[in-house]
């Protein structure tokens, strides 16, 4: 197996974004970018399923040369917007590190539900759009892996810290 990318969050929001990718940011990194301590070495992405926007994404992944992440050895996966239109979630190495595609998360409806609540966040010129902390705490509650009730608790604190700062 080949040494994996570094993560380079910079890169991908610049590849998503120069390609007009409509995306939130959800995930530990999204929890990062809201305040939380916990570290993480991939990029979790909610985006919009229409035609337009998986044609959008699938020019990124093929710039990025994107694979498939946690197989032992490379299994040929076509990288079109109908293969995309068929996964409700990918997770992808790419040039820039880890990549993980979600349609509809785990107690969402999807792209246009996150986006309601969502923050533009400016991240070094780039706008992104960032999950709301409360949309995360729901998202970590519905998915119930013991990983996500461990995160539950520093969210928790989180929406609390930042409760008070309102």
């Amino acid at each position: 197996m080949s040494q994996p990318a570094a993560f380079d969050p910079l890169r991908l929001f610049h590849e998503l974004n120069g390609a007009g990718v409509r995306y939130v940011v959800i995930g530990a990194f999204a929890g990062r970018l809201l305040g939380s301590p916990t570290l993480t070495r991939d990029l979790d992405i909610c985006h919009a399923t229409d035609a337009d926007n998986l044609e959008a994404l699938v020019t990124v992944l093929r710039r990025l040369n994107a694979r498939l992440r946690g197989t032992d050895r490379p299994v040929p996966f076509q990288i079109d917007a109908r293969s995309l239109a068929a996964v409700r979630s990918l997770t992808l190495t790419t040039d820039a590190g880890d990549l993980d595609l979600l349609a509809a998360p785990a107690g969402t409806e999807g792209f246009d539900d996150l986006a309601r609540m969502a923050k533009a966040t400016n991240l070094d010129g780039l706008t992104v759009l960032v999950s709301d902390i409360d949309d995360l705490i729901r998202m970590k509650r519905a998915a119930g892996r013991p990983k996500d009730l461990i995160e539950l608790e520093v969210l928790g604190a989180l929406r609390d810290e930042l409760d008070q700062l309102l």
